[in-house]
């Protein structure tokens, strides 16, 4: 199929994605990038595409990365420019091709960028046809190093792709940068600098006018001044506007005003651009942590990948919102980008749903770090990485990052690195004792490195400060490494933290990777100078196992289909203010009995043999409990007993309904029951919503249950389910979270983990009716349908 770019084009639509109908081909040819290259018989696909999910497990891929493949692939597409727009200027945008990609159009090469998850810019216009004649342009991604990172990364063009059409007079991309200078709740001034370029042989006249507008689209204000450019220049404008008792944007508002960026030539309009605008103000105090607005916060965050499960690194906008809305249930207020720039679509998700997020751009600088093959620090590890491209990119990769992301007000810090300094992987230090390794890269190199990245942060945006996550802070005390950071961040080391506070009294310090325990939270919430925490992790992740079978990693407060895990309500326990109790089985220690881990050792079910004791787990923000098993209370326990966070009681089980009743000043506030569950009987399906758009884009999230006769979730069922779509709609793929589950996950048929499933349909661009069927042998079918439209 061949596209044209419209010949009508809207000056308020500056943008418009670039993702249907290119053609696939996982292998290698040298010929590819030809126009006249015959692909009729390659696949046609939508974009973002990541064709390592596609599989197939094996266990001679790497344990790091999943146990998926990586390879080589090409990616084509044909397209017309009609005549109206010859004038124009075209430039493609990719927002992140792991890896290795190589771009040409017209068979003219453009260039190569071999980091995964940088987004880049190749203007078109000067290669292409008109007069109806096909322009094409060819992608070659080379993944064939599968086992070049230390979690899941996809292969493919995996996220978004867009054509910009602008006049030879145009705002350059990320040329815009907005910020607040003068924040009060009277008055913020709002400072824009919008950087121009003209390609004109000529002087030009413009009017640059910008106007903020509020949540609704009202206008507010707006100011405009003529300019002159010089020909064949590119040239900063800076004004300011003062915005009179401004909405401020946190957390529990994240209220969000636009600036509209218009650039006009003889009264007509020949660039717009419009930039979200959230304002905020905020610092990091050496004594007493966080202050966003004027009001003192804790940081309640969680480390994030960017894979779902399932769909891999090409995951859709409506996953991302579910999952964000799931964590912000459990009163996450901030995000860490584990371990590198995220999708431009999920920050914007951020600023509209209120979190504070951590951007963070490296792994691993110049020296390789080990990449597990065949389990967590078992055999010999892979050394492929982004080390080999540092040197020659780090610095353009990192501009990039802050180019395209500094207008989101839900950044507040930028990380050049995690776990650089890790012992031995790849510096060591004599620092470390019996475990220095005299062979390893010499610790001290780090602080140069650290300065210069951090110089680069700041040249283009001195208005937030830089960060790093550091994983051996003894050794990196011996480098100039944490004094070239604004704000340091220290991974598991809490119990460093009054020392070094002591030690180093103008260093800020926060948790930038923490465990799920509750005294990791205790060394939180009992230190006013730590300012928060990140905990491993938000959300279960592909790649990073411990060896075969498992294929994941598993410290989330969700699983890969986004289900709610035990750990979610331990953790909602800890941040909440919203009253909330939940129970489950734990097994009983002899030896500190108090110390429980919600993230492995509790299972939410009541199941047991009768009369056995068992131990129940019960998480809560209110100040006591009453348990009832069948209706009589077995006991009242105040959480201020037991200072591990977790009360528990063991006691007979019997069979039937346990219930805990969370009670604040003799009030029931919550409760949570379980009961024991009978066979499976019958599946259930639930989808969140029952219309999606037409748009080859929209998707629903179909939850599938095995129940019992009584409606009972059957939570060790993991019976082979069937499902079978009809109409206007596609199974993209079907999650049961299982780490050890090596089933296809194109595949039609899965078995259930825990009695549950998720499937993600995704609407085609036909209107009509979606039926999905899910079936079993020996349980009753479920049918759901979903309208398109």
């Amino acid at each position: 199929m061949v596209n044209t770019i419209e010949q009508e084009w809207n000056p308020s639509v500056k943008s418009r994605k670039f993702n249907f109908d290119w053609k696939f081909l996982k292998a290698d040819n040298s010929h590819a990038f030809k126009n006249e290259f015959d692909d009729s018989e390659w696949r046609t696909l939508d974009l973002p595409h990541d064709w390592s999910i596609e599989g197939p497990f094996k266990k001679e891929y790497a344990s790091s990365t999943g146990y998926l493949p990586g390879g080589i692939g090409w990616y084509r597409k044909n397209f017309i420019v009609p005549d109206s727009i010859g004038e124009k200027k075209l430039i493609i945008q990719f927002d992140g091709i792991y890896k290795n990609s190589e771009v040409w159009i017209n068979e003219q090469y453009l260039g190569k960028r071999p980091y995964g998850y940088s987004s880049f810019h190749y203007d078109l216009t000067p290669y292409l046809h008109f007069d109806n004649k096909e322009n094409t342009i060819a992608v070659k991604v080379d993944h064939s190093d599968f086992a070049d990172s230390r979690w899941y990364t996809g292969s493919g063009i995996y996220r978004n792709v867009f054509i910009h059409l602008t006049d030879k007079m145009y705002i350059k991309p990320y040329g815009i940068f907005v910020t607040t200078p003068k924040v009060s709740t009277s008055e913020a001034e709002i400072s824009i600098q919008t950087t121009v370029e003209n390609e004109y042989q000529s002087v030009e006249n413009i009017q640059i006018e910008h106007q903020i507008k509020d949540v609704t689209g009202k206008e507010i204000i707006k100011s405009s001044s003529l300019e002159t450019i010089q020909a064949n220049a590119e040239q900063d404008f800076t004004h300011s506007i003062f915005l009179e008792n401004p909405n401020l944007w946190s957390p529990d508002n994240p209220y969000l005003y636009s600036v509209e960026t218009k650039v006009m030539r003889n009264g007509e309009v020949i660039e717009f651009e419009t930039t979200p605008l959230g304002i905020r103000y905020f610092h990091f105090n050496v004594d007493s942590g966080f202050y966003l607005n004027g009001k003192n916060i804790k940081l309640k965050g969680v480390c994030i990948h960017h894979d779902a499960g399932c769909l891999g690194a090409a995951v859709p906008e409506k996953v991302w919102q579910r999952r964000l809305q799931l964590l912000k249930e459990a009163s996450v207020n901030a995000i860490r980008m584990s371990h590198n720039p995220p999708a431009p679509e999920l920050l914007d998700m951020c600023d509209s749903y209120g979190f504070l997020v951590q951007d963070e751009a490296f792994d691993e600088w110049e020296h390789p770090k080990n990449k597990w093959v065949e389990g967590w620090n078992i055999g010999e590890p892979s050394l492929d990485g982004y080390a080999s491209d540092f040197t020659k990119w780090a610095e353009i990769d990192l501009r990039d990052m802050v180019l395209r992301d500094r207008n989101h007000p839900s950044i507040v810090f930028w990380s050049i690195g995690n776990e650089i300094d890790y012992p031995n992987d790849p510096y060591s230090h004599s620092v470390l004792e019996e475990r220095y390794k005299a062979s390893k890269p010499e610790a001290k190199g780090m602080g140069d490195i650290a300065k210069r990245l951090t110089k680069i942060v700041k040249q283009y945006d001195p208005t937030r400060p830089v960060t790093a996550a550091l994983a051996s802070v003894i050794m990196s005390n011996e480098t100039e490494f944490p004094e070239a950071l604004d704000v340091v961040g220290y991974n598991y080391q809490e119990f460093r933290y009054d020392e070094d506070h002591a030690k180093y009294p103008g260093r800020i310090i926060y948790g930038s990777e923490n465990g799920r325990n509750h005294d990791a939270w205790l060394a939180v919430e009992n230190n006013d100078f730590i300012s928060g925490q990140f905990i491993w992790t938000g959300i279960d992740h592909l790649g990073e196992a411990r060896g075969w079978p498992t294929r994941h990693a598993t410290p989330g407060m969700l699983n890969l289909a986004g289900f709610k895990k035990p750990l979610f309500f331990f953790k909602q326990s800890q941040w909440s203010d919203k009253e909330m109790v939940h129970i489950g089985l734990t097994s009983i220690k002899e030896d500190n009995p108090a110390h429980i881990n919600w993230d492995h050792e509790v299972v939410c079910q009541w199941k047991g043999k009768e009369g056995e004791i068992v131990r129940v787990a019960c998480c809560t923000n209110c100040p006591e409990v009453d348990l009832h098993v069948n209706g009589e209370s077995v006991g009242v326990k105040r959480r201020k007993d037991f200072p591990g966070g977790t009360i528990y009681w063991d006691i007979p089980y019997c069979k039937g309904t346990i219930k805990a009743i969370g009670k604040r000043n003799g009030t029931i506030r919550c409760t949570h029951e379980l009961k024991t569950a009978g066979k499976p009987n019958k599946i259930h399906s639930y989808s969140d919503v029952l219309t999606i758009k037409a748009d080859k884009q929209d998707i629903a999230h179909v939850e599938v249950t095995i129940l019992d006769q009584d409606n009972n979730l059957v939570y060790d069922a993991e019976n082979e389910i069937s499902c079978q779509i009809e109409g206007p709609g596609e199974m993209i793929g079907i999650e049961c979270s299982n780490p050890e589950s090596h089933q296809a996950y194109k595949g039609h048929d899965r078995k259930a983990y825990h009695g549950k499933l998720l499937i993600y349909v995704k609407a085609t661009d036909q209107q009509g009716m979606i039926t999905l069927n899910t079936s079993s042998q020996d349980l009753k079918s479920s049918s759901i349908t979903i309208e398109v439209k």
